[in-house]
Parts: structure tokens; C-alpha cells; sequence
């Protein structure tokens, strides 16, 4: 791959309308098929009903869901119409590539589910795309070029990634036109948030972030990136083995095993750890303990933040049915654009970690079981499938992505690019402001 000092790298936006005339037909149909979408949708909030070409297999219903017919309509929307393209620079190990297992892995899991096999969303051309993926994986990146005890190592990670940005919006016009508002990557390692946050953050600025670390004191907009569910899995396997117990049958009343990373754990552990017979906290889960069956007979999972703000907690409890209590501080909850996390969790600042028993124990057991059941309705969301499949992780992943960032897409670059490079945008702002005013003003 072809390097380029970062000082030098540079944007160069179009400087004529010839692109714009020959790719009028393209955008006309992007335009009146976003049109036809922003219809279906609106039909369907008022309407209390959808509008599909195809058998649905699930129907989003009920308060788990911020506006379900919205939802759903979208959803049937982003399906039939929306497309990526997914850009084919780069080479192996460290691009078209990622970890499958352990606690990144869901990252090399949508990096192969975007380019091993058909998808309804990927492209045939770019000139038909939303949206455009840079394929990297900063897990990988770190696996072959991390030295350990390397000071500067965050200095090559962002030549590496800035590379790659500098080959293809020097090869194609797309990065250009939308100074990279229309593109997106995805990672859930710990460092990735750092290459936006780097010395020459202005030039990835408008680059929507698809992030397991989805921290808001560290550069996180939720209204521009996508917080990513994080998953620690074994080797060929997609989920965590099923152990949920029918709500009767769930004696603990939280539970919590983990290491003391992180301050939030370090408070747990000082007031938690060992201490109380209901409430069960384990550093380290004595061996004849099974640590998802010990889920499974919990009726509230504790998920604290540990190093970072995400924990696979959250996923192993919606897999076990406990209800999730989230611990955290600026963590932007995954797929909160959709979901009511006040229905079928529990939000526990840190500063209240010495309440957890009396929280969670006064909270009706006619509450629980409800909050319980919304969990198993909602786990759908958080299911791992290969290949994809209707709203589950990979959906709820995209439907964030393609749809509820276009707004920053339309209504702050729009503020401020260059007139020349306004040319696509203006062509589909109409549609697209109007598709997403429908779907932020149903929330």
C-alpha cells in the first residue's frame, strides 16, 4: 500500500460537474427510491401497519421499541433498498480480515459477513451506494505491527489507517464529495476510538464510527456513530451457550464475575466482592462454578465497564434472559436510536454501587417478570447469525449505520463543504431530510 505523509494528505473535491452529469440517472434513482421509503414509512406510522413485498417473519410490536411501526417500516425499507459498498484496496492479514473469537469478534464477524458471501445490502457498483465500508481491522493491524512497549505505536496506527483512506479517495470520487460523512468502519478494539482522536482528527471528522467503545467523553457522537454490541466468544461458535432458567426458577438475585479492570469494577469489588449471599461478585469464579449457568439462575446480571466502557455482559445476559444492569459512565447504549433500554433494563450510575441490593430488590416482582420477558423479546437483536438474518446484530447494526446518522450527513455538512463538492449531496438532500425527519419526529 502506497504511504503518504500525513501532513500532506489531502482532500481534493470535485472541480467540475462532469461526474455530477454522468452519474445524473444513478442519483435521480437513489433520490426517487428514498422517496418512495420516506412514503412507505410515514404510511406505516399513521397507518399503525406495514407495507412489504415479502412474508415478515417477525413483527417489531410493543414499548421495547421507540416507535415499532417506524421501525419496521425501516427496517423493510433498508432491506429492499439500501446499499454498501464495501472497498476492495488492501491486502491480507491486516484488511479484508478479523478476529473471530474472543473479545473482539464481532468485528472480523462483520467484515466477513459483508464480503464472503451474498448480501442483499452490498452493492454491484459503487455508483449505487449509501454508504461505503473501509474494510481494515484495528485488531488485526495491532496483531502484526504492535511491538511490545512501543511508544509510538499509535502514531503508525493512524499512518496505516490514513494510508488506506489516501488510496481510495485518491482513486475514487466518493470520500471527496461527502468528505467521508457517507463512509463508516467498524472495530471493537479498545484503541480504534484513537485514530479519530489523533492530531489530524478534522480529516475523519464526519466519518461515522461503528464502535464497541462507545465513549462519549472520548470523542463518541451518537448522533453520528453506531455503538456496537461486544461479544467474547469461542472458536467457532456465534453465542454463548443457552442456560436460562423460566423466571421462577432464578434463586440469585445479581450476579458478576470478571477481572478489576477499570474503576467502576474496583468499586464494585470494595463493596460487593464476597460479601453477600444474593448478591454474588466473583474476580475470580471458583472452578466448580459455571459462569453462564450462574447467569442463567440470576434474575439481575450486573454489567459494569470495565477498562472501556462496553462489556460482552450485556450480550451474555440477553442470551441467558437476566435482565441487564448497565453500570457505566458515557456509554452510549447500543442500538438506543430503536430501543427503550428503560423498559427491560436497569441503569445504575456509579456513584450509587453501594445501593445495587436495595435497587434491585425493591423493584416489584411483577416489574421483573415483565422486564423479563421484554428481554427475551429484545435478544432477537443481539443474536449473532452467518449469514445475517432479518433484525438480528448485523440488521441492527446497519439500520443504525444507513439510516440514523443520515441526518448528520444532510443537515451539519451540509453547513459546510465546499460548494462544488455539495453536488451530489444536493441532489438527495430533499429525500434524504425528509426520510429522516420522518423517522426522528416517530421516536
Amino acid at each position: 500500500m502506497p504511504s503518504k505523509p500525513i501532513s500532506n494528505f489531502t482532500f481534493t473535491p470535485m472541480n467540475d460537474a462532469t461526474h455530477h452529469v454522468n452519474n445524473k440517472s444513478s442519483v435521480q434513482r437513489i433520490e426517487e427510491s428514498l422517496a418512495r421509503a420516506r412514503a412507505a414509512i410515514r404510511k406505516a406510522i399513521i397507518t399503525k401497519n406495514y407495507t412489504s413485498d415479502s412474508e415478515e417473519i417477525y413483527i417489531p410490536r410493543g414499548s421495547v421499541y421507540r416507535n415499532p411501526y417506524a421501525f419496521h417500516q425501516s427496517h423493510i425499507e433498508m432491506v429492499k433498498r439500501f446499499k454498501i459498498w464495501a472497498y476492495r484496496e488492501g491486502d491480507l492479514p491486516m484488511v479484508h480480515n478479523g478476529p473471530t473469537k474472543r473479545i473482539y469478534s464481532i468485528e472480523g464477524h462483520f467484515i466477513f459477513e459483508m464480503e464472503s458471501g451474498p448480501s442483499p445490502f452490498m452493492a454491484q457498483h459503487p455508483d449505487e451506494a449509501h454508504t461505503f465500508f473501509l474494510p481494515l481491522s484495528i485488531s488485526k493491524i495491532t496483531d502484526y505491527q504492535y511491538r511490545p512497549n512501543e511508544r509510538s505505536f499509535s502514531h503508525r496506527l493512524v499512518r496505516i489507517f490514513s494510508d488506506y483512506v489516501y488510496v481510495v479517495a485518491n482513486k475514487y470520487p466518493y470520500w471527496n464529495r461527502s468528505i467521508g460523512a457517507d463512509h463508516f468502519f467498524v472495530s471493537c478494539h479498545d484503541w480504534a476510538p484513537g485514530i479519530i482522536r489523533h492530531n489530524h482528527k478534522e480529516l475523519y471528522k464526519n466519518l461515522i464510527k461503528v464502535l464497541c467503545n462507545a465513549n462519549t467523553s472520548e470523542g463518541f457522537k451518537p448522533t453520528r456513530d453506531v455503538s456496537l454490541p461486544e461479544y467474547n466468544l469461542r472458536a467457532f461458535q456465534l453465542g454463548p451457550p443457552r442456560f436460562g432458567q423460566p423466571p421462577g426458577e432464578r434463586p440469585i438475585l445479581a450476579f458478576f464475575a470478571g477481572a478489576a479492570h477499570g474503576t467502576i469494577r474496583k468499586i464494585l469489588f470494595e463493596h460487593w466482592k464476597e460479601k453477600d449471599d444474593e448478591v454474588l461478585v466473583y474476580e475470580n469464579l471458583p472452578k466448580e462454578k459455571n459462569y453462564h449457568k450462574l447467569m442463567g439462575q440470576t434474575k439481575f446480571c450486573l454489567c459494569p465497564s470495565g477498562s472501556e466502557v462496553a462489556s460482552p455482559r450485556v450480550v451474555e445476559a440477553m442470551y441467558q434472559g437476566c435482565v441487564p444492569v448497565l453500570i457505566s459512565d458515557y456509554y452510549s447504549i447500543p442500538f438506543e436510536d430503536v430501543l427503550n433500554w428503560d423498559k427491560f433494563s436497569i441503569q445504575i450510575p456509579p456513584k450509587r454501587i453501594p445501593e445495587i441490593k436495595t435497587i434491585l430488590k425493591a423493584v416489584p416482582y411483577s416489574k421483573y417478570l415483565t422486564m423479563q420477558k421484554r428481554v427475551m423479546k429484545v435478544s432477537r437483536h443481539f443474536e449473532l447469525n452467518r449469514p445475517a438474518k432479518p433484525f438480528d446484530v448485523f440488521h441492527m447494526i446497519l439500520h443504525s449505520a444507513l439510516v440514523s446518522n443520515v441526518e448528520y450527513l444532510v443537515v451539519e455538512i451540509m453547513s459546510w463543504l465546499p460548494p462544488k463538492s455539495l453536488l451530489r449531496l444536493k441532489c438527495v438532500q430533499k429525500s434524504w431530510y425528509a426520510l429522516i425527519s420522518v423517522l426522528m419526529k416517530s421516536r
